[in-house]
C-alpha cells in the first residue's frame, strides 16, 4: 500500500504539500514520525536527568568538608604541642586528650566522607547516562511502534485516495491496523466512495435520460409534421374515393392513428412534468386508472389504506405512469388472470439537502401492482426501463420508461421483482413532499 502511495504522490501536483509534489530528498512519513516521536521523549529526558545529575552533584560537592576539617586538626595539634608543655593537672591533661582524640575522629569521617562523595558524584553520573541510555531504548520501541500503527493506517488511507479517484473499488480486507478511529475512517472513505459511484452512475443515467429524451423530442417533432396533412389526406379519400379503395384508404387511416399515438409517446417522453404542483389523491387517481384500463376478463382487486396523504406532484404525469405499468400489466395476464392493486402509506429514510446531510425520516406513499401473468426472465429483468426496449410486437418501449421518468421527477422509485410463469410486481414509491 505504501507503494501505491508513493506513485500517488509522485504523479499528483500537490499531493504532499501546497507547493507541490513531495521532493526524492524528503524523508518517509514513518521515519519522520518516529523522529519526532524519539525527539519528543529524549529531549525532556535528557535535560532533566542532566539537570538533575548537575544539582546532585554541586550539592554533595557543598557537603564536603575535608578541608575545613585539616585546617582544624592542623590548628588543634599546633594547639596540643604549646599546652602540653604547659604544668597541667591529671584531669586537664585527660580532657586534653579525649579532645584531641575526638578531633582526630571527627578529621578521619571527614575524610571518609569526602571519599564517598567523590565516588558517589561519579555514580550519579553514571546513573544519569544509564537513565538516559534505557529511556531512548524504551522511546525509540515506543515510538516505532507508534510509528507503524499510524503510519501504516494513513498510508493505506492516503492509497485509497487513488482508487477512489480512479473510479476502482476499495478492496476489502480482514487485517484491521491500526487505533480503532482508523476503522471509522475506513468506513466513512468506504460510503464516501459508494455514494460517489452511485453519484457518478446518477450523472451518467441522467446524462442517458436526457440523450434519450432529446432524440425522443426531435422524433416526435419531425413526426407530427406530416401527420396533419397525412390525416386530412386520408379524410378527403374517404369522403371520395371509390369502394374498391376503401380497404387501402382504411389501412392509411389505422397506420396514420399508430403514427399518431406513438409520436404522442415519444412526445410524453421527451419532456419532464412541468407546471406548477398540486396536492394529489393518490387513492382515488389509482381507482379511476385502474378501473377504466383493467378489463372485464382480468379480475381487478384495490386495496387503498385509509387516510392516506396527499402527494405534492403532478397529477397527469401521475395519470400515465400508473396506467403504462397497468397496461403491461393488462399485456402480460392472461384471461381469468388477477390484478392487485395496493396503496399504502409508510416511511421513507431519505436526506434533507445535500448528501452530507443526516438522514431525515419521511412519509411516502406506496403503490403496488402484481400480476398473475407470464413474469419477466431474469437475463430482461434490468432493462425494463430502458427507452425503445419492449417484447411488444408494435410497442414504442416507451411505457415503462416514461413511469420511471414520472416517479423519479416526483423524488420518488420504482422497482420491480418478477418469478417467470409466476407473475410481477411493480412498486412505484412517491414521498408526500417532493
Amino acid at each position: 500500500m505504501r507503494k501505491l502511495n508513493g506513485s500517488n504522490s509522485a504523479t499528483e501536483p500537490g499531493a504532499d504539500s501546497p507547493a507541490g509534489p513531495r521532493t526524492g530528498s524528503r524523508a518517509p512519513f514513518r521515519t519522520r514520525l518516529f523522529a519526532m516521536l524519539l525527539l519528543f521523549a529524549l529531549v525532556p529526558t535528557v535535560t532533566v536527568t542532566l539537570t538533575w545529575a548537575g544539582v546532585a552533584t554541586r550539592t554533595l560537592s557543598r557537603f564536603s568538608a575535608r578541608s575545613a576539617w585539616e585546617r582544624i586538626a592542623k590548628s588543634g595539634d599546633e594547639s596540643y604541642r604549646i599546652v602540653t608543655t604547659a604544668p597541667l593537672t591529671a584531669e586537664q591533661r585527660a580532657a586534653l586528650d579525649a579532645h584531641q582524640a575526638e578531633l582526630r575522629e571527627s578529621v578521619q569521617l571527614a575524610r571518609r566522607f569526602d571519599f564517598v562523595t567523590g565516588r558517589s558524584i561519579r555514580l550519579v553520573i553514571l546513573g544519569a547516562v544509564v537513565a538516559i541510555v534505557l529511556v531512548a531504548v524504551g522511546a525509540s520501541r515506543v515510538a516505532g511502534h507508534l510509528s507503524r500503527q499510524l503510519s501504516r493506517p494513513l498510508d493505506e488511507l492516503v492509497g485509497w485516495t487513488g482508487i477512489i479517484r480512479s473510479g476502482r473499488p476499495i478492496p476489502r480486507q480482514a487485517d484491521r491496523r491500526g487505533a480503532p478511529e482508523f476503522e471509522v475512517l475506513r468506513t466513512g472513505m468506504r460510503t464516501m466512495a459508494s455514494e460517489l459511484e452511485a453519484g457518478r452512475r446518477r450523472a451518467l443515467e441522467a446524462e442517458r435520460a436526457e440523450a434519450f429524451r432529446e432524440s425522443a423530442r426531435r422524433f416526435a417533432h419531425e413526426l407530427k409534421n406530416p401527420l396533419t396533412p397525412i390525416r386530412f389526406a386520408v379524410d378527403r379519400l374517404r369522403r371520395g374515393a371509390p369502394d374498391e379503395l376503401r380497404d387501402t384508404v382504411e389501412v392509411l387511416a389505422e397506420e396514420a392513428s399508430r403514427l399518431e399515438v406513438m409520436a404522442k409517446s415519444f412526445a410524453q417522453f421527451g419532456r419532464l412534468p412541468d407546471g406548477p404542483a398540486a396536492d394529489v389523491d393518490v387513492a382515488e387517481m389509482v381507482t379511476r386508472v385502474a378501473e377504466t384500463t383493467v378489463p372485464d376478463w382480468i379480475t381487478l382487486t384495490l386495496d387503498c389504506a385509509p387516510d392516506l396523504p396527499l402527494v405534492r406532484g403532478y397529477y397527469e404525469p401521475l395519470v400515465r405512469a400508473v396506467a403504462n405499468v397497468l397496461l403491461n400489466a393488462v399485456d402480460a395476464t392472461p384471461p381469468g388472470g388477477t390484478i392487485e392493486v395496493a396503496v399504502t402509506a409508510g416511511p421513507a429514510v431519505g436526506r434533507a439537502g445535500d448528501t452530507v446531510s443526516p438522514p431525515i425520516e419521511t412519509r411516502q406513499v406506496v403503490i403496488t401492482v402484481r400480476d398473475t401473468g407470464c413474469g419477466i426472465a431474469p437475463e430482461a429483468l434490468s432493462r425494463i426501463f430502458d427507452p425503445y426496449v419492449t417484447t411488444k410486437p408494435g410497442g414504442t418501449g416507451l411505457g415503462l420508461a416514461i413511469a420511471q421518468q414520472t416517479v423519479q421527477a416526483h423524488a420518488g422509485t420504482i422497482e420491480v421483482t418478477s418469478e417467470p410463469g409466476r407473475g410481477t410486481t411493480m412498486m412505484m414509491q412517491l414521498p408526500v413532499t417532493a
